[in-house]
């Protein structure tokens, strides 16, 4: 019986012992790659791209992010291709602009370089931390680039302040940055729901939209009372 259990197991295999492979069929693969395969550019690669092609090439990419928040839409286009360059950049001058005001002194207090960029970050962090938390779709780092580059109305509107207020601080002075940080302000948010809307979702909208209107709110109150030293 045993035998012919052996005989049983072995009946899979019958006739392999038949099967011969012909002299003509190599057996041997050439797995060698031509040189010459590696040369064609089948993929984009910035190994052998010179640094000045690069820096440029990142700065038209930038410069494409500050034409989509000038000209806002439902378009994934700034989240795409995320950088942090142009917030960073964004930040810094509208720190400095903010620099050297009557508010500067130890006695009042006001906001120095430090201060600007950790609430320009901190609260860039703490909306893409609550927009996450309610079910976002998009990145952590997309959604600071967005927020980041939808400082850009407020910079502009900063640097007009610092124009008008060359020309005095009066009632007409006022009114003026008045209108133009209003304006900036309702830029930046609407720019900044239109990249984010699609990424949320339908009925938490408001959850998401609502910090961001404080967060722009800040950074415009902090300019509209900006006011140079003497």
């Amino acid at each position: 019986m045993a035998l012919a259990l052996a005989e049983d197991d072995n009946r899979p295999f019958t006739g392999l012992s038949d099967v011969s492979i012909s002299e003509d069929i190599p057996v041997e693969g050439d797995i060698s790659v031509p040189v010459s395969s590696y040369l064609r550019d089948d993929g984009f690669s910035t190994l052998d791209e010179p640094v000045k092609e690069t820096i440029l090439r990142d700065l038209r990419a930038v410069g494409k992010k500050f034409v989509h928040v000038l000209y806002p839409k439902r378009s994934s286009a700034l989240l795409r291709d995320w950088d942090l360059w142009g917030p960073l950049l964004l930040c810094v001058t509208l720190a400095l602009l903010l620099q050297g005001g009557a508010a500067d002194s130890d006695d009042q207090g006001g906001p120095q370089f430090a201060e600007v960029f950790v609430i320009i970050w901190f609260g860039s962090i703490i909306i893409t931390l609550n927009s996450k938390l309610l079910g976002g779709t998009i990145s952590f780092f997309q959604s600071l680039c967005v927020l980041g580059y939808c400082i850009m109305p407020l910079t502009i509107a900063m640097a007009v302040c610092r124009v008008v207020l060359v020309g005095g601080s009066g009632t007409v002075s006022f009114a003026v940055r008045l209108a133009v940080v209003t304006a900036s302000f309702g830029w930046s948010t609407f720019a900044s729901t239109a990249f984010l809307a699609d990424s949320q979702p339908p009925n938490r909208k408001a959850l998401v939209v609502y910090p961001v209107f404080l967060f722009y709110f800040v950074i415009g109150w902090i300019i509209l009372t900006f006011s140079p030293s003497p």
